[in-house]
């Protein structure tokens, strides 16, 4: 089954951006460079809601991958899901607009042969599918920063989240890249989630 992550650069207080979606504090570095060659190897698809799509477009993301050094060779496609109920479409290539439950779309999204999927943005989209247990993994590079306020990683999933730490390391700037596994739990047996077993 393929595996979802979520996750990003996160101030020390757990802000994606500030209030007013600033991200003028991220640090950049050759370290978080290679980092994200590395991640996206292993990523076809990418998930987000309205509002990161609608702030990845004002930023002017490419929607295409750049060219591939040798001609002959043809680079996977990148998919994009965009789950929205009030957008009514989108005209990029290679982004398919999500109307239906997040949960059951990515519960079969999993199940459908390909690579890794990244969940990107705010916690308003990861919030349900924490909830459902669909994130497999998390991977935050967190920044020597308190924002005091702005967009939230996290947002109540209604349960706790077990994770288990895979990996730790320091990277330039003073930033620390943690990825961490999501503990999967049975919600049945009218057992609340901290007491429940691991599957």
């Amino acid at each position: 089954m393929r595996i979802v992550t979520y996750g990003g650069a996160v101030s020390l207080d757990g802000f994606l951006a500030g209030a007013d979606g600033s991200i003028d504090w991220l640090h950049f570095s050759k370290d978080v460079q290679q980092v994200m060659t590395d991640y996206w190897k292993d990523v076809d698809t990418i998930l987000m809601g309205r509002k990161t799509y609608l702030v990845s477009v004002a930023q002017g993301r490419q929607s295409k991958e750049k060219p591939a050094k040798n001609p002959k060779r043809k680079e996977p496609a990148m998919r994009t899901y965009v789950f929205s109920r009030t957008l009514k479409s989108i005209e990029d290539p290679g982004v398919e607009l999500v109307a239906a439950d997040a949960a059951e779309f990515v519960r079969d999204l999993k199940r459908r042969p390909g690579k890794g999927i990244c969940l990107m943005g705010g916690g308003e989209l990861a919030q349900p599918l924490l909830a459902a247990g669909l994130v497999d993994e998390m991977g935050l590079n967190i920044h020597p920063i308190l924002l005091g306020t702005g967009i939230p990683t996290f947002r109540d999933p209604g349960h706790r989240v077990r994770l288990t730490l895979t990996a730790c390391r320091q990277l330039e700037g003073g930033c620390i890249l943690a990825r961490y596994k999501v503990l999967h739990v049975r919600v049945d047996a009218g057992l609340p989630p901290a007491t429940l077993p691991l599957r």
